[in-house]
């Protein structure tokens, strides 16, 4: 273990210079060492994103609740989920210690269809997530300091630069990334290890899930993340950073 993971800072908002100095130290760790600093660091600070869509969400699910039961876990529901999605996170957290809050938009699905047409987030993607993740997701978080995450460095040429500890101005809290650096098969080998569920589309197809209507299975050869908003140029809901910027509409 690194040095600087051996104690956890005091539980304060860091500037520039420690968020360097913690991403410096942090990097190269083992993702539980990061997490066990990460949960040390900012106690019931501390959330965890999941999709229970993708593997990545629920191997740090898996290994947080082995660390603490003291952070909390979101999921971020939009309202087009796949049915097999919503049933899996329900089965799925009776298996685990930490509590679970489901975060949904202020507008509902009809009033959204009212104000923006049937067909918004298909003609227009980045709205929809808008209106549906990221507003959502920043109304949550500001009631947190720090918020992990499961996505890697591999996943996207946009993720490549992803560092394992900074700072998400816009959402305003602390971000750390504790897979940054591991491959999907790393990935794959402790969810083998640890017997970790998965959600049932993923063995039939799909290998990265998220609303029903703009996913489809990925092609024998294709990327991972093909399958999510097929057809176009989109890849990012715009929770996370792309190259250093806020992507968001």
């Amino acid at each position: 273990m690194h040095e600087a993971l051996r104690s956890a800072p005091e539980r304060t908002l860091p500037g520039g210079d420690e968020i360097s100095h913690a991403a410096n130290a942090l990097e190269g760790s083992e993702p539980e060492d990061i997490l066990r600093w990460a949960a040390d660091a900012y106690g019931d600070g501390l959330t965890l994103s999941v999709s229970f869509g993708n593997p990545e969400g629920m191997v740090l699910l898996d290994m947080l609740s082995r660390i603490t039961e003291r952070a909390r876990v979101f999921s971020l529901d939009t309202g087009f989920l796949f049915d097999e999605t919503v049933r899996f996170r329900e089965e799925t957290m009776d298996r685990y210690g930490l509590p679970l809050e489901v975060v949904r938009s202020e507008l509902s699905i009809e009033e959204q269809v009212e104000r923006y047409g049937p067909r918004m987030y298909s003609c227009k993607p980045d709205l929809c997530c808008q209106i549906r993740k990221v507003a959502p997701q920043k109304k949550f978080l500001e009631s947190y300091e720090a918020w992990a995450t499961g996505i890697r460095r591999d996943q996207t040429p946009d993720r490549a630069d992803t560092p394992v500890f900074g700072w998400d101005e816009y959402f305003g809290v602390a971000k750390i990334s504790p897979l940054v650096a591991w491959t999907s098969e790393q990935v794959e080998g402790y969810v083998r290890e640890h017997d970790v569920p998965m959600n049932p589309l993923l063995g039939v197809g799909y290998r990265s899930i998220g609303c029903e209507p703009r996913t489809r299975p990925a092609e024998e050869g294709e990327d991972a993340r093909a399958g999510r908003w097929a057809d176009s140029e989109k890849t990012e809901c715009g929770i996370h950073i792309a190259n250093g910027k806020v992507g968001r509409a």
